[in-house]
Parts: structure tokens; C-alpha cells; sequence
């Protein structure tokens, strides 16, 4: 991965976990996604008549990650109504990169040498780790390890749809931006389906806050897709991971929250796998 590359995923990643320290909307969950997917395509649609447009044949795919990223949205809200967010989601994002590295060298033909695998492996495991502690007996049982794994296709696939579909649209910018148009759509669809009319007055009240984590969320995600057709896709996605570990850094010296020994040893490992990354 070149150098810009990964200095701009790591920016990436940093929004990643910018977004997620203020994304305390005082909401419910589903609120709050849905206010995020609003916030994204409310800033997507001026920016589109000044970005190329999609080659024809990416339509499909773009749908097709607007549909996956609604998903990921539908499985994570679950995942969080039957498990502990500081379980659900690591254990959701550190598999993602594992099943996407699997797939590209499977399927895809992707060839990784030994470092880039194990540098992988490395921020996977450090995430994965945190899962594991994230509970006192550290397990998920029944609907939880269901909806957090689901989460974790979800983001697999959307990870490896955004990448091919990035490369075939000839443009990043014009797939991101339309992506995320279909994805309100859907979270939209989803809302009034769920909780009637009620849906859209109910994030009002936290419209300021969500406009600051809408746009890195929409910014960290752009510089992601970009990266998808500049790099394996693999690396990219397991790179975007390394946001735990300035969550925990956040945590730590923003925040001052108390971090515990085992999130220390989490946040060691994603910033070796990151280290390796750069051999």
C-alpha cells in the first residue's frame, strides 16, 4: 500500500472514530442510523453535479451495496438489542476483515504476502479480543451471536460490493455519493415500516449533532472507497479497523474514561498489525 494510501485510510479511520465519540445523540438506535444515512445523502446530493457520473454497468452494483449497507444498519440495531455494544461491534468489525481477506484470496484471486496477511490477522485479533472481554463470561449465545454475526457479513459484503463496484463505476465519488442516496432511501423505508410516522420527527431534536457525525461518517467512508480502488481491498478494510484503536485513545485522554488492561493489550496488537502494514 503506498504511502498516501495509508495515511489517508488512517484519516479514514480516525473520522470513523471521531463520529462514533459524539454519535451520543441522546436517540434510540434506530434513530440515530437513520438520522446518519439522512445527514449523508442530504450533503451527497449538492456535491453530485460536480463528481463523474457511474458507468452504466455499476448501477447494479450500487444498488446492490445501498441494499447491503441498509442491512448492516437493520443487523447492527438488532445486534445492539441483543448483546452489549462493547461486545457486539467488535466482534462484528473484527470479523468483517477476516471472512473480506478470505473471499479476495479465495474467489477473487488476490495474492497477499505472509506480512500483509499476518498484519490482518494482527488488527483482527486485537479486535476480536475486545469482544471476547466484552461480557463477564465472555460468550454470545442465540439471537446476539446471530444478528452480530450477520453484522459482520453485511459488512463483508458491502466492503467487497463498494470495492469492485468503486473500480467498475470508473469513479469513487460518483458510487459513494449515489450509494448513500439508495441507503437513506432504505434506512427510510425501514423507519416508516418499523415505527409509522413517528420515524422522522422523532431525530429532530439531535439534528445538530448528527450533522457533525453525519459528514465524517460520509467522510470517512468516501476516503474508504477511494482507498478500495487504489489497494486490496483486504488490506483497506482491515486497516479502516485500526478506528478502535484511536477509540480507545479517545476514550483515554479525551474522554478520560477508565480503560481496562485488556483493552490496552486489544489496542497493542491493532497498532502492531498496522505497524506491519508498513514493512
Amino acid at each position: 500500500m503506498e504511502n498516501h494510501v495509508f495515511a489517508a485510510v488512517l484519516v479514514a479511520a480516525f473520522l470513523h472514530a471521531g463520529w462514533n465519540s459524539v454519535v451520543k445523540l441522546g436517540l434510540d438506535r434506530v434513530s440515530t442510523v437513520l438520522l446518519l444515512a439522512l445527514v449523508q445523502a442530504l450533503i451527497a446530493i449538492p456535491i453530485l453535479p460536480f463528481v463523474p457520473r457511474p458507468a452504466t454497468e455499476a448501477w447494479s452494483w450500487i444498488v446492490a451495496a445501498a441494499v447491503l449497507h441498509t442491512g448492516y444498519k437493520v443487523f447492527l440495531v438488532q445486534a445492539y438489542a441483543h448483546a452489549d455494544l462493547s461486545q457486539a461491534y467488535p466482534l462484528a468489525r473484527g470479523t468483517a476483515p477476516l471472512i473480506v481477506t478470505l473471499v479476495s484470496v479465495t474467489f477473487l484471486g488476490v495474492s497477499l504476502d505472509p506480512v500483509s496477511l499476518l498484519a490482518i490477522l494482527c488488527i483482527s485479533a486485537g479486535i476480536l479480543v475486545m469482544a471476547a472481554r466484552g461480557s463477564a463470561d465472555g460468550r454470545m449465545r442465540g439471537k446476539a451471536l446471530f444478528y452480530a454475526m450477520g453484522t459482520a457479513g453485511f459488512t463483508a459484503s458491502y466492503t467487497l460490493v463498494d470495492g469492485i463496484g468503486a473500480r467498475i463505476a470508473g469513479t469513487s465519488s460518483g458510487f459513494i455519493l449515489w450509494m448513500v442516496i439508495g441507503d437513506a432511501i432504505g434506512m427510510i423505508a425501514y423507519a416508516l415500516w418499523t415505527r409509522g410516522r413517528s420515524a422522522l420527527p422523532a431525530i429532530l431534536p439531535a439534528w445538530k449533532t448528527g450533522i457533525a457525525a453525519g459528514a465524517m461518517s460520509l467522510g470517512s467512508y468516501w476516503i474508504a472507497v477511494w482507498a478500495f480502488t487504489q489497494a486490496p481491498i483486504a488490506l483497506v478494510a482491515a486497516l479502516r479497523e485500526s478506528s478502535i484503536l484511536f477509540a480507545v485513545l479517545i476514550a483515554a485522554f479525551v474522554v478520560r474514561e477508565p480503560v481496562s488492561g485488556w483493552r490496552w493489550l486489544s489496542a497493542l496488537a491493532i497498532a502492531g498489525g498496522v505497524a506491519l502494514m508498513k514493512v
